[in-house]
């Protein structure tokens, strides 16, 4: 069995994991899901964020700032 990835080396979180690297309540990602501004899939019933999208989220608001 291996060990779990450090969170710097995961490539797809949680809601609740993305709420605590964002700073963002669950009803705050949920909406910026809905509204397109963060990506996510599916696996199952699961909701996960990609690393990338976190990234990208990120870095429009750093360009919105601008």
């Amino acid at each position: 069995m291996t060990p779990p990835l450090p969170a710097h080396d995961r490539r797809l979180y949680r809601v609740c994991d993305a709420m605590h690297l964002l700073s963002l309540s669950r009803s705050v990602i949920y909406e910026l899901i809905r509204s397109g501004r963060l990506r996510s899939v599916t696996q199952g019933r699961t909701r996960l964020i990609p690393a990338s999208a976190i990234e990208d989220y990120i870095s429009l608001l750093e360009q919105e700032a601008s």
